[in-house]
């Protein structure tokens, strides 16, 4: 019997919807706990390719809930993105899986939607939401919103041209830190998998053609309270200035504030390429060093710099834009 035997005998995929999914192209953005339950379906399911993009390495607080990783992972600091690629051409090798390093960002953005059938939402913050969303709308591919915290989480299918965008929904652009994360208000694991089984769903009907049971709205559910919701949008006009206008303002910044992480994300410029074993020589003098091929982890005096391959760092042990700069460029550079 096939591989997929079962999905296939299911009515609402079928060898039809199976032999689409097989030739589908993926894009799962962020692999942390959405992006990692959401990676290894669609792997199980057959996708014909996928790619994971991640701009964060795995610690030992991403193992409750992140279900890709293991401690091995994170005694070795390996960038998310490196560890699921691994982990998912274990799972099913006859899929085409690549995982890329990197932070989505407008520079690149748009060569990594382009050419996929579909975009699954993994990531942690509303300035790369959007960012997806507006690229997404400008390219006309289909992406699906996710996300979670404490116990409640939400779920949304966008289809540019036939359905409202996330702008749409929401509006502006949250202010930041206005919003409770995993790392203020806490997160119980059920939620990560009901919300990404419900953005999984989505996608399943979408690739194997089956629109007509796509749900018709916003999901939101609360496994601890048992609430479960879908605002119905069908017959609701779009009504933002992206998809009524063609107007997209940009929502990034070289430095942000990871939000509840005490931490800041230094962007470099473009097309930046790091020595990490020079740098680790040097900074090795001043300060404890661990290195891969991946990424430099400095730690001196409290405070954890680590630096990527493109020269993005995540520094930690700080809340403040100007602060992390300041260490940025004393101990890594203008």
């Amino acid at each position: 019997m096939s591989r997929y035997s079962r999905q296939e005998l299911f009515a609402g995929i079928g060898a039809e919807g199976q032999k689409r999914l097989g030739s589908a192209r993926v894009l799962v953005v962020g692999c942390g706990a959405l992006g990692s339950s959401l990676a290894e379906t669609l792997v199980r399911a057959g996708v014909g390719s996928l790619t994971v993009v991640d701009r964060d390495f795995v610690e030992e607080t991403n193992l409750q809930r992140q279900s890709l990783f293991d401690e091995q992972d994170a005694a070795e600091g390996l960038p998310k993105a490196v560890a699921a690629q691994r982990r998912l051409r274990r799972v099913n090798s006859t899929v085409t899986v690549r995982g890329i390093v990197a932070d989505v960002a407008s520079e690149n953005a748009r060569s990594l939607v382009e050419g996929q059938d579909l975009v699954l939402d993994g990531t942690d913050n509303f300035e790369t939401r959007f960012l997806l969303n507006d690229v997404c709308v400008q390219a006309g591919v289909p992406w699906v919103y996710g996300a979670c915290v404490g116990s409640h989480g939400l779920a949304l299918l966008v289809r540019p041209g036939r359905t409202p965008c996330l702008r749409c929904l929401l509006g502006e652009l949250p202010p930041a830190g206005s919003q409770p994360t995993c790392d203020t208000v806490g997160i119980v694991s059920p939620i990560v998998y009901v919300v990404a089984g419900v953005q999984a769903a989505e996608a399943l009907k979408l690739l194997a053609g089956r629109t007509e049971a796509l749900l018709p709205g916003l999901v939101s559910v609360d496994v601890w309270t048992g609430a479960f919701d879908v605002l119905d949008l069908r017959g609701r006009a779009a009504s933002c200035p992206g998809c009524t206008e063609g107007r997209f303002e940009p929502v990034e910044a070289a430095a942000t504030v990871l939000c509840g992480r005490n931490a800041v994300q230094i962007r470099s410029n473009h097309g930046t390429v790091m020595d990490l074993r020079a740098l680790a020589a040097r900074l090795g003098a001043v300060g404890d060093v661990t290195v891969n091929e991946y990424l430099v982890r400095f730690a001196k005096d409290g405070t954890e710099i680590v630096v990527f391959q493109d020269g993005r760092a995540l520094v930690k042990g700080v809340a403040d834009v100007a602060q992390a700069r300041s260490l940025y460029a004393r101990y890594v550079g203008s």
